[in-house]
């Protein structure tokens, strides 16, 4: 009989304010889609992914406001993070450069060793029928790819809250990720202090 094995990590999810954020996270915490807009200015919570038969991966995951009356205040959320994940909305183009202009560059300020996810959410309303959605506004998935790669992001994926599609998945391959790289620093044995001075985090 295999014996379970665990680990934990610490994700952070960042971007616009009203980009889809807390939905993403309330549709991984209670599989229930939020029908009404509550900003968010920093909630957290723990959540266990499974990512083998024997393998457990403890996600800390923090919800963050992406308004700027909280600029000040979100940065206490990134300390010790693991990954981060840069969510923006697909449903326009015009908030695109904030990506680099603001969140990746908060993302390196707080936490340079971090690596990051893009996450695109609200694909489903690429396929809706309604009149009043400008779709021609939208990103397609190729420019969130081309995105992805222009700013070195570890992993890029779209989903839907709305529908569930890819929200399990962003999770578990974050679990996946945080696996894979704590693993490695265990494997590396105890480092030096001039190694652990380059490679841990201080804060």
């Amino acid at each position: 009989m295999n014996s379970k094995t665990h680990k934990s990590g610490k994700v952070v999810v960042v971007g616009d304010g009203a980009c889809g954020k807390t939905c993403l996270l309330e549709v991984f915490r209670r599989n229930q889609f939020p029908e009404t807009y509550i900003p968010t200015v920093v909630d957290n919570f723990v959540k266990e992914v499974k990512i083998a038969d024997d393998k457990y991966v403890s996600l800390a995951l923090w919800d963050t406001a992406g308004q700027e009356d909280y600029d000040t205040i979100r940065p206490l959320s990134y300390k010790e993070t693991d990954l981060v994940l840069l969510c923006y909305t697909i449903e326009n183009k015009k908030k695109i450069p904030n990506i680099s202009r603001k969140w990746l560059m908060e993302i390196k300020n707080y936490c340079p060793t971090s690596q990051f996810f893009l996450v695109g959410l609200k694909k489903d309303m690429r396929d809706m029928d309604d009149p009043t959605i400008d779709k021609s506004s939208m990103v397609t998935e190729d420019e969130g790819k081309k995105i992805a790669d222009n700013i070195s992001a570890t992993r890029f994926f779209e989903c839907s809250s709305r529908t569930r599609e890819n929200v399990n998945l962003v999770f578990l391959e974050a679990a996946k990720h945080i696996w894979d790289t704590k693993q490695a620093v265990s494997e590396s044995g105890p480092c030096s202090l001039f190694s652990c001075m380059s490679c841990c985090r201080y804060g």
